[in-house]
């Protein structure tokens, strides 16, 4: 298939990328960086240069992609974290690729006439309750310091599931291996880079429209969905 991967220089789009070209996809990635694009190239990804807040920009480069899936992992977080303040600095940023950006890529999704669109989000808002959270759990939209986060994060949900596209949300829990802040987990609940990236390759092919947790079975949350509809298995790996 015709995939448009925007955010494809991120944690989980440089995993993601080598999935989808080992299972014959055909992909173009996008990057803010011309030298990023270069490297995409070089590994056989159609690198594009485009800022998601160019909704013209995008949507040219989107269309001209002629997707039948689009996926949006696209995030402003750092690459290392030095401490909690420094990563507070960035949710406002982050927010705003989540409810802005994300509207802009819909736009241009249903402007190239993309079949699926499968998106990013977090399995650790959910308000407090009974564990382990299913999907249909309501987030914690009024949490301190992180809410700018979530609420960020339900409204792009909401954009989504009511674009009118085969909308597939995926809630990561928090990523640790290669590439992420951390080597092991270290925050509840969590998931292999390696296991997310999967998971979002099989939502290519497989699953309903809906919202699905990915992540580790700790008691947190319910995998039962991700297991049942996508084949999810927290254990993947890639092997190298």
């Amino acid at each position: 298939m015709r995939i448009f991967l925007a955010g494809a220089s991120g944690a989980i789009g440089r995993r993601l990328t080598s999935l989808l070209l080992a299972a014959g996809h055909e992909v173009t990635g996008s990057t803010r960086a011309a030298e990023t694009a270069r490297r995409l190239d070089a590994a056989g990804v159609h690198g594009v240069v485009v800022d998601v807040f160019d909704a013209a920009a995008l949507r040219d480069a989107v269309v001209k992609a002629r997707p039948e899936i689009v996926i949006h992992q696209l995030t402003d977080l750092p690459r290392v974290v030095e401490d909690e303040a420094q990563l507070a600095a960035t949710y406002p940023r982050n927010a705003r690729i989540r409810v802005e950006g994300t509207r802009n890529l819909i736009a241009a999704a249903q402007a190239a006439a993309a079949r699926r669109f499968i998106v990013q989000s977090v399995a650790f808002a959910y308000a407090p309750g009974a564990e382990p959270h299913s999907e249909t759990d309501p987030l914690n939209v009024a949490e301190g310091t992180r809410a700018v986060t979530v609420r960020a994060a339900a409204d792009m949900e909401r954009q989504v599931l009511s674009s009118g596209l085969d909308a597939i949300v995926l809630r990561y829990g928090f990523f640790y291996g290669p590439g992420t802040w951390h080597a092991d987990p270290i925050r509840k609940p969590p998931v292999h880079i390696d296991a997310a990236a999967q998971a979002t390759l099989l939502a290519v092919t497989r699953g309903r429209s809906g919202t699905y947790n990915i992540a580790e079975e700790d008691g947190t949350v319910s995998i039962a969905k991700a297991r049942a509809e996508l084949g999810f298995d927290p254990a993947f790996r890639l092997s190298a």
